[in-house]
């Protein structure tokens, strides 16, 4: 459909995520023109807190920041992903999220836009004694949202992958957090890969974010045409 536009960021860093995927259901399922962006290969600087965007509404750090802040201006719909190494949102989608600031000043440019939230975490939820990632991560996107008044439509959890299972010391190294996150006994091999398309209910919930945005914005294009 076009007519209106949507614009995905990951700042997953890795080539065709869990993240990344999860990302792409959701902007499809909107029904309209999309263009998904993946942060590892822009060079975007966090906020320098230094108001200098306040009459220019435009970022004084020369990167890439600049680019995407005009992208999620021009765009009627934004679904954030990210995931959340040591139980935070990572660096590279608080940068991008930090650089959208100058689009606040005295015109709220993204006021009333449909967003969304997708995160990817490894920490299962309800454990004890662990903090609960996946809500840090979702709660950091979705509260930039609502401060900018923005209209986040929901947020979506998907499980991913400790590195531990990767690096090949997984069983044996003593820091490892195969034990301190899923127990003692849990190793590589039992942990396995997970992966977005084997999680059902991850899909579905991806899925109905987009059609949740796509609903609104065809709101908007019927509200906007009298039809």
């Amino acid at each position: 459909m076009t007519g209106k536009k949507v614009l995905g960021v990951s700042g997953s860093p890795i080539r065709n995520s869990n993240t990344d995927r999860a990302l792409k259901a959701a902007l499809e399922a909107t029904g309209f023109d999309y263009e998904m962006v993946k942060l590892r290969d822009h060079k975007v600087e966090p906020c320098l807190a230094c108001l200098k965007c306040v009459d220019t509404n435009v970022c004084v750090i020369k990167d890439d920041g600049i680019e995407l802040a005009e992208k999620a201006k021009n765009a009627d719909a934004l679904i954030i992903a990210g995931y959340t190494p040591y139980s935070s949102l990572d660096a590279r989608t608080k940068a991008f999220i930090e650089r959208l600031y100058p689009l606040r000043h005295k015109y709220g440019f993204m006021k009333g836009k449909p967003g969304g939230a997708i995160v990817t975490h490894v920490i299962p939820e309800g454990s004890e004694m662990l903090p609960p990632a996946s809500e840090y991560g979702l709660n950091s996107i979705i509260f930039y949202m609502m401060e900018e008044g923005m209209e986040p439509v929901g947020g979506v959890k998907i499980r991913g992958n400790i590195p531990c299972v990767r690096c090949g010391y997984g069983n044996e190294c003593q820091t490892s957090g195969l034990s301190m996150i899923f127990g003692p006994h849990a190793t590589v091999e039992s942990l396995g890969i997970s992966n977005f398309e084997d999680q059902a209910e991850a899909m579905e919930a991806a899925k109905e974010l987009g059609r949740n945005i796509g609903q609104k914005l065809g709101k908007e294009a019927q509200d906007q045409t009298g039809i």
